[in-house]
């Protein structure tokens, strides 16, 4: 695949068309402000009163209801979480949208899974910063960029991409390349990631980790520092340069520990179980459970939430993330500002 910069650009695909942003939750504000001082034309479309409503105001941006902001909207960017996309879509955007119009996501969720099925004569794009919405108001306000995924479900102008590639740009997405996948690609590798590795995966590791330390007599103070304190080192390293610069920088006797226990722990029948994940969220049945969870207004969900929350290892957490300062986002504020 090829990253695609600024020089692809069309920055005329959005000229003189109005953005509508739906919801102004971190994306949504990142995406607005970003997009206005690009120079296009934004409204916000979030509940009046609301807390995104008086923020929006704050922020120097034109607000209206949903439904307002979408009728003025020639590209309506739908970013309020995937459960209340369907809703919110069927009953406030649908009727607001004329042929020729584009629809864009930053997730794939909705359309991929049949939540919502936009009319024929309307552009279906996606544009996926790959980053959180401070992070990705944070480099723009420096001049750069984080990258992005574009994807066109449905392009009913022949001016689909060209659409969503400008919209990127104005987010600065150009400037750290912008990668073309499918809305099917991008929803499947999300969750899979989320499930398999990044929230479920390493959230596990970590609880079986402090479990088997405390477990064997050995203090949760001391387990907690070795198995969730350390590992954002681990994963810094890994994100600014691959495996090859954390092994780099830890020690001959962790990276000899990391060869030979490694695999013992995450072997080939966890593979398998990952293919398993793999397999619910390709067939839908992920999907349908979640769909369902919320319907039912989330039993399970928040008993598993609380089940977490209520782990040895987040009192031994929060004893000890009191005694480190530089955790404290206004300290680290007061130490800028000093």
């Amino acid at each position: 695949m090829t990253l695609i910069h600024q020089s692809s650009v069309d920055e005329k695909a959005l000229l003189g068309k109005t953005v509508a942003i739906i919801g102004y939750g971190s994306q949504g504000r990142a995406h607005a402000l970003n997009l206005k001082d690009s120079g296009h034309k934004v409204i916000v479309g979030v509940r009046k009163g609301g807390r995104g409503w008086q923020k929006a105001r704050q922020d120097g941006l034109d607000v209206a209801e949903p439904a307002d902001a979408a009728k003025a909207g020639d590209l309506i960017a739908m970013l309020v979480p995937d459960m209340a996309q369907e809703a919110l879509y069927r009953d406030t955007i649908a009727p607001a949208l004329n042929p020729g119009d584009t629809v864009l996501f930053a997730h794939g969720f909705s359309i991929h899974y049949g939540r919502v099925t936009p009319p024929e004569g309307v552009d279906v794009v996606m544009i996926a910063p790959k980053a959180p919405g401070d992070l990705v108001r944070r480099e723009f306000e420096r001049g750069r960029g984080v990258p992005c995924l574009l994807a066109v479900y449905q392009d009913a102008t022949g001016h689909a991409k060209a659409r969503a590639l400008a919209y990127a740009h104005g987010l600065g997405g150009t400037h750290a390349g912008v990668l073309e996948t499918s809305f099917a690609e991008e929803t499947i590798t999300d969750l899979f990631g989320e499930q398999a590795v990044l929230c479920g995966g390493v959230s596990e590791l970590v609880l079986k980790g402090f479990e088997t330390l405390t477990e064997a007599g050995y203090s949760p103070e001391v387990a907690y520092f070795e198995c969730l304190h350390e590992l954002k080192l681990i994963v810094d390293l890994m994100q600014e340069g691959g495996l090859t610069k954390m092994l780099s920088f830890i020690s001959e006797t962790a990276k000899y520990g990391d060869f030979v226990s490694g695999p013992r722990v995450v072997d080939d029948s966890t593979k398998q179980r990952m293919r398993e994940v793999l397999t619910d969220i390709e067939n839908g049945s992920f999907a349908r459970d979640w769909i369902l969870e919320n319907q039912a207004g989330l039993p399970r969900y928040k008993a598993m939430m609380q089940q977490d929350l209520d782990h040895p290892i987040e009192k031994t957490g929060r004893d000890l993330r009191a005694r480190m300062a530089w955790l404290d986002p206004q300290h680290n504020q007061e130490r800028s500002a000093s």
